[in-house]
């Protein structure tokens, strides 16, 4: 039997194998309520991929081994037997005569020249440290700071009597106090403040900041030193208030 009727004996065992299998895959899908074109590609798919490895590891030719050479090549001679040479073999060149190498006297190498050390360097001046800018801070009076100027100030009441500021809606018994530790007594004062006045006040009035600008402290201090009334003071006159 010649290698060739084994290997076509060999694949068509391998793809019967394959075509088993491919079979046993349809079943298996159509079990699986796959519909009968869908298990027919996959037991087809698996039939060719199958039988196509099988071929390939069962029915690939084995490379044979080469030839060994004869041991009489692998044995080495006889000690004391010289190989013979063939004939044709070409004659070995003579040798050529070397002419002698010049001898070259020793000189002594030039000294290095010594280079001066590298001069240390200066360490560099630290700068001179500028002295610290000292704080200024406002006068009483008439200062001006990031939140606008300060009002005029009263050392006390004219005629030793101050207006009752708490008619000023927005101003209670404690900013009353703090008005007056300000130098602020009557309702003039207030009602010729300043923009920036008014943003001064707003900034230092502490726990009460912004309560001038919110309150509009000013249009109703002028109504009240001009003489007249508003609805919150008339409340505060008649005791409905503080």
């Amino acid at each position: 039997m010649t290698d060739m009727t084994m290997q076509d004996g060999c694949a068509r065992k391998c793809w019967i194998a394959a075509a088993v299998i491919g079979l046993v895959v349809i079943l298996f899908a159509l079990g699986g309520h796959k519909g009968f074109l869908a298990a027919l590609l996959l037991g087809l798919l698996a039939t060719g991929l199958l039988g196509s490895l099988f071929t390939w590891l069962s029915c690939a030719p084995v490379p044979k081994l080469a030839e060994r050479s004869p041991i009489s090549q692998l044995t080495p001679s006889v000690e004391g037997e010289v190989p013979s040479v063939p004939d044709h073999a070409p004659a070995a060149p003579a040798p050529l005569m070397s002419e002698p190498a010049p001898v070259v006297e020793d000189t002594p190498a030039p000294a290095a020249e010594e280079t001066p050390a590298a001069a240390p360097a200066e360490a560099p001046k630290a700068a001179p440290v500028a002295p610290a800018e000292e704080k200024t801070t406002p006068a009483a009076a008439g200062a001006e700071d990031e939140g606008g100027s300060q009002p005029e100030a009263l050392a006390q009441p004219r005629s030793g009597e101050a207006d009752n500021l708490k008619e000023i809606k927005g101003v209670g018994p404690k900013l009353e106090q703090l008005l007056h530790e300000l130098g602020i007594y009557h309702f003039d004062q207030i009602a010729g403040w300043s923009p920036a006045e008014v943003a001064w006040m707003d900034q230092n009035l502490k726990g009460f900041r912004g309560r001038v600008s919110r309150d509009d402290w000013i249009g109703q201090a002028k109504v009240l030193a001009a003489g007249g009334e508003t609805e919150f003071s008339k409340r505060v006159e008649d005791g409905e208030v503080y």
